[in-house]
């Protein structure tokens, strides 16, 4: 199986190196030539635009922010769909919502290509050591067949039924993370203004009941001022706007997570939407003129 990858932001770039690393060759282009540069020097070979990409390959492997830069980077003139061959697959590692990969899906249908979502969980840190967890969409035939190669990016892998699945999993995931976070800041805040010592608080939270994956690894981010998890303010508001929509139309009230997608509306009108997301914190120390400050903690968790 020959495979291209697309994407080679915060999280595609790992994907791509731990795909490289467990022995599939790659094709791989990006908008930024530059991010390229450790996989060309292991010896995957450079496209200069998707279709290349394609005509190249088996199956093109996408990482892509947004819904509009997949829509471009599939149906362009210069699209994969452009490139690939009938019989081809075409794999989305981004998040997008329901609607949209299955309209995507249509679109590469109509060209002869068959698509799987597998949208990753567990971070940028777990993205570089191969050990993030994979959520599955679309044919199960079409699963098996790419399950080695999805078992090189991640420790985890989940099917979890036809296409559109995998996009509801994933946005309940990120919107648990986020709702996480914005509690994970309060408490924090709490042991601070308390008098506690924020650094055997944050140890007595990671061995208690109210422990989370968030506060281990975001919590630290807090704690030593870098807020650097490579994940943005609009990407966050992006798949809570997802998580939303989903509410409405399942008849689900979704309170914590409409009043955790105030939060980011507010820290983005702060901070702008590049902001580092774990920055909703940020808002509550500037607001109460208390910083979160503790030593002991890396730099950052890479």
């Amino acid at each position: 199986m020959r495979y291209g990858f697309i994407g080679l932001g915060h999280i595609g770039l790992h994907l791509a190196t731990s795909l490289q690393r467990g022995g599939f060759p790659l094709v791989v282009h990006d908008l930024r030539p530059e991010s390229a540069k450790p996989l060309l020097a292991q010896g995957a070979k450079w496209a200069d635009s998707p279709a290349q990409l394609a005509e190249q390959v088996d199956t093109v492997i996408t990482c892509l922010p947004s819904p509009g830069a997949t829509q471009e980077v599939l149906a362009d003139k210069d699209g994969i769909l452009a490139g690939l061959d009938e019989g081809g697959h075409w794999i989305e590692m981004g998040t997008l919502g329901r609607d949209e990969i299955l309209r995507f899906a249509e679109m590469a249908k109509q060209h002869g290509v068959r698509t799987l979502e597998s949208p990753i969980t567990g971070g940028i840190h777990l993205a570089a050591t191969g050990d993030v967890t994979v959520l599955a969409g679309g044919d199960k035939d079409l699963f098996d067949i790419h399950q080695p190669a999805l078992a090189k990016m991640g420790r985890k892998i989940f099917h979890m039924g036809p296409l559109g699945s995998a996009a509801v999993i994933k946005v309940i995931t990120n919107m648990l993370a986020f709702i996480h976070l914005k509690a994970v800041g309060e408490a924090l805040m709490l042991a601070k203004r308390g008098g506690l010592d924020l650094t055997q608080a944050y140890e007595a939270i990671a061995a208690s009941s109210g422990n989370s994956f968030v506060h281990e690894t975001e919590g630290q981010l807090i704690l030593n001022g870098s807020y650097d998890i490579g994940f943005s303010m609009d990407l966050a508001l992006k798949d809570l706007s997802f998580a939303l929509n989903f509410g409405r139309e399942f008849g689900v009230p979704l309170e914590l997570a409409s009043i955790t997608n105030q939060t980011y509306v507010e820290a983005k009108a702060v901070y702008g939407g590049k902001a580092e997301s774990p920055m909703i914190v940020k808002l509550l120390e500037d607001a109460l003129k208390t910083d979160l400050r503790a030593p002991g903690f890396p730099a950052k968790l890479l």
